[in-house]
């Protein structure tokens, strides 16, 4: 796809949308699942102070002692993740767990009120970072009031071990979920799209001379286009056919004042005025020519704008040309010879093709010596045309006047100067282009680019 594809720009829009909800759904997953965790640890913390606090008690002479073992496992291995600390700060009297070995919890010196629990970030054994939450018992015994902290704590790392784990498995979901969003979008698009794509069509029918207008259902965001592109084509037939018909208008208004011009000028020739006769019948062809090329032009105007439906084989058309010219008293004398396949089909209108085909071999014939040399050739979607004659050619820099209505590089030779002029006329109405060259080694080569027809409906 283009970078210009409207398909493109959506899609790459799409992808882009999909990546960042993700991310961004991904990135909150793990901190809500982070957070859940954390309020989990809590819960758990709690109730294990809660345990202690149930178990404390104290021995003759005022040591702590703990009644029972708490029943999680890791209160018993050294340096697990896992501690409990009491202490009462007034005796310096502590109890602690197995797991914190010979390590003890440096609590902070904070204020507690009775029955609150704290929650503190503190340095543990080994390194590791602690979540702490510890809470301010008053027991009642023989001996008085007595004030007890009790701390339970986890390694920080297992919130983090945890977490980790979650956005490691929430990863694979998430990619598949891209994956099948961004086939969504695609097809969504390739949906949206389909009415351009019948617009597309319905261009090409026209073209192809099988419709008239653009119809159909089409979507409301897509009617003001076909709508528009309708009033187009109303407005292009208006103005090609009001073209037509004044060349046409005009042709007919000059036919009967060139018919008497021709009258006069036998009748000048019959009295013996030769020279004028001949000069002014020699004006009349030309204004006729003239007229004949408007009038070709404003036809292929009209056909060439639907041109997909032509197809004419210009193999067929130049054997008939040729044929025609070796028949003439400058063409007889001259040696043709034609190259290409048996047949090839260019999307060009056959009265069109036959006034390129015979305008440039004219040209050719009134310069040539002894040969014509014909070439037809078919590259990618184009047709090449090439004539070329071992004449004088012509300089380099005048090559572009040959392209000039009544340009003639020799006045001497006959004719009115527009063959070559028609030739690209005809060829630029149907897209195509015609390249003029003067080689080195002599003669002139014309060379005419023409649209190959499609071959699509053939069978």
């Amino acid at each position: 796809m283009s970078r210009h594809s409207l398909r493109l720009r959506l899609l790459l829009v799409s992808i882009i949308s999909i990546a960042a909800a993700l991310f961004l759904a991904g990135f909150v997953l793990v901190e809500l699942f982070e957070r859940h965790v954390e309020r989990r640890v809590d819960a758990e913390l709690a109730t294990n102070i809660r345990q202690l606090a149930g178990h404390v008690g104290f021995a003759n002479g005022g040591r702590i002692t703990l009644s029972i073992d708490l029943a999680d496992p890791r209160f018993a291995e050294p340096l697990s993740g896992l501690y409990w600390q009491v202490q009462e700060d007034a005796s310096a009297n502590r109890l602690h767990s197995r797991s914190l070995w010979d390590y003890v919890l440096p609590l902070p010196s904070d204020r507690l009120e009775t029955g609150v629990s704290h929650r503190h970030r503190l340095d543990g054994p080994g390194g590791s970072s602690l979540i702490v939450r510890e809470r301010l018992i008053i027991y009642d015994t023989p001996n008085g009031a007595r004030t007890i902290r009790i701390a339970v704590a986890i390694d920080a790392r297992t919130i983090a071990q945890a977490t980790a784990e979650f956005a490691s498995d929430v990863r694979m979901p998430l990619l598949a979920l891209a994956l099948f969003l961004v086939a969504a979008a695609a097809l969504q698009i390739w949906f949206g799209l389909r009415p351009l794509e019948a617009v597309r069509r319905g261009v090409k029918r026209i073209r192809s001379e099988d419709g008239d207008r653009l119809e159909g259902p089409f979507p409301d965001e897509v009617l003001p286009l076909v709508t528009e592109v309708n009033e187009l084509l109303d407005t292009q037939d208006r103005t090609i056919e009001r073209a037509r018909h004044q060349a046409a208008n005009l042709a007919h208004a000059l036919k009967t004042p060139l018919t008497v011009m021709m009258s006069d000028a036998e009748k000048l020739k019959r009295e013996g005025r030769t020279e004028i006769a001949d000069e002014l019948a020699d004006l009349t062809r030309q204004m006729h020519r003239h007229i004949d090329r408007e009038l070709a032009r404003a036809r292929a105007a009209k056909r060439a704008v639907r041109r997909d439906r032509d197809k004419t084989d210009i193999v067929a058309i130049t054997q008939s040309v040729v044929h025609t010219l070796r028949r003439t008293p400058g063409g007889e004398s001259l040696s043709w010879e034609i190259e290409g396949p048996s047949a090839c089909t260019v999307a060009v209108d056959a009265g069109d093709l036959s006034d390129l085909v015979g305008n440039i071999l004219e040209n050719s014939s009134k310069w040539a010596r002894a040969r014509i040399g014909v070439r037809v050739s078919e590259v990618a979607k184009e047709v090449v045309f090439t004539v070329t004659d071992d004449g004088p050619g012509a300089p380099p820099d005048q090559l572009e006047d040959l392209r000039q209505r009544g340009i003639r590089l020799d006045e001497k030779k006959p004719g009115s100067g527009i063959g070559l002029a028609i030739v690209d006329d005809i060829a630029s109405a149907y897209g195509g282009k015609m390249v003029l060259e003067s080689p080195e080694s002599g003669g002139f080569c014309a060379s005419v680019h023409l649209p190959a027809a499609d071959r699509s409906g053939d069978r």
